[in-house]
């Protein structure tokens, strides 16, 4: 299992390259967040898969708690971070390409699959942005508390879903800003992380601070079509796999992340435990069956395939 140390640095997000299998970004913060500045890693697999390679670092004044790749653009990565602002970086250069400022407090979550990017903050909104003009198109400011994750919908470029510590899960119109399109009271705890299906239309998973992943389907949203119980803390982020309908995965503040398979029951098949400290990034390689990326607070990101899963 090829492992990569981030000295210094704790791991909070852990993102596949969309177009190149081999390539990974990993945003990472000194002082667990709490203070100091926050590191950007690209970083890529051997030929032979056995060793993870550093290619460039990059850093920042604060804490960088996500990354995710554009859509649009290769080996292009955005960054949220501790102070407010969303960065936007190239490989290979050693300047952001460009920054990104409109919210008032930590941005915890970002999402670029297409033209558009969401940022998510603990200022308790959502924005849409327009990264190539810089311009904050829109502010979605349904939430009660801290906003921990907003992302889009892969079946429908116009919805996206977040989650906040109020407990809710919100659909949302991006050319509707004032109202969510449903509100569903997802856990009696904060909301941590959601995941749309990439194979099935009606699917989305939240994950809690109450250790519970649970599944809603889109066409009957008054209570959920399955709930896992199988962490014994808080679940950091879940993720379906894009290459099996029924498997997902999620890491936990217990050190592990687990894999289910639904339609062998509800119980994990399998439980990895290789982090010390709290695991917080996740990610499924949507270019190589069941390889699945983890990163945690103990410095280390690992690339694995679940025995379970082979």
């Amino acid at each position: 299992m090829p492992t990569f140390l981030t000295p210094g640095r704790h791991g909070y997000s852990v993102r596949f390259s969309r177009t190149r299998p081999d390539s990974l970004a990993v945003a990472t913060s000194q002082y667990y967040g709490l203070a100091g500045g926050g590191t950007l890693f690209f970083l890529e697999l051997s030929p032979e898969g056995t060793t993870i390679v550093e290619l460039q670092k990059l850093e920042w004044s604060d804490g960088l708690f996500d990354v995710t790749w554009s859509g649009t653009a290769d080996g292009v990565a955005a960054c949220g971070a501790g102070d407010g602002a969303v960065i936007v970086w190239r490989g290979g250069c050693a300047a952001p390409l460009r920054v990104l400022r409109a919210h008032h407090s930590e941005v915890c979550s970002v999402d670029w699959p297409r033209a558009h990017l969401l940022s998510a903050s603990w200022d308790t909104t959502v924005k849409l942005w327009d990264p190539e003009s810089e311009v904050c198109l829109s502010t979605f400011s349904g939430h009660s508390q801290l906003v921990y994750t907003a992302t889009f919908s892969p079946h429908s470029p116009a919805t996206f879903a977040s989650v906040s510590g109020d407990g809710h899960l919100k659909l949302w119109t991006c050319t509707e800003s004032s109202r969510p399109a449903a509100v569903i009271k997802a856990h009696d705890a904060e909301v941590l992380s959601c995941d749309w299906s990439r194979l099935e239309t009606h699917a989305l998973a939240t994950a809690g601070s109450d250790g519970l992943v649970r599944g809603w389907d889109l066409r009957r949203l008054t209570s959920p079509m399955f709930t896992l119980k199988g962490c014994e803390c808080a679940v950091r982020r879940v993720q379906f796999s894009p290459h099996a309908p029924s498997v997902l995965a999620a890491v936990s503040y217990d050190f592990t992340t687990r894999i289910w398979d639904l339609k062998r029951g509800c119980d994990p098949l399998e439980t990895i435990r290789h982090h010390s400290e709290f695991t917080y990034g996740l990610d499924w390689n949507a270019l190589r069956p069941h390889q699945i990326a983890d990163c945690g607070w103990d410095s280390l990101v690992h690339v694995f395939t679940p025995r379970s899963l082979v």
